[in-house]
């Protein structure tokens, strides 16, 4: 193990990096275009204001999240709020991250 890879394994995903897979996991999970996900900033709406963001898709994006950020997200965890903004979601995701 390098001392890249050793920094790497101990602070885990950088904070572009979990942006990036935020955006792939909307972008596979809702079937958004690329250019749609790529224009997305701390203010763009998400639950409410994406028709493809419904209450039966939020359970889908949480497990992919989960799956590729391997992070645990407990229901209490879940609330209007993360749900609100791109910005809200990886905020929220980001601390779960180093949370471990």
């Amino acid at each position: 193990m390098t001392a890249d890879t050793a920094s790497a394994a101990k602070t885990g995903p950088s904070r572009s990096e979990i942006d990036q897979t935020l955006r792939a996991i909307l972008r596979d999970v809702l079937g958004l275009d690329q250019a749609q996900v790529d224009g997305f900033d701390g203010e763009t709406g998400l639950f409410g204001h994406l028709p493809e963001l419904d209450s039966m898709a939020v359970a889908g994006l949480l497990t992919e999240i989960e799956d590729r950020l391997d992070i645990i997200i407990e229901d209490e965890d879940v609330d209007g709020e993360m749900l609100e903004s791109y910005g809200g979601l990886l905020a929220f995701t980001e601390a779960k991250v180093v949370e471990g």
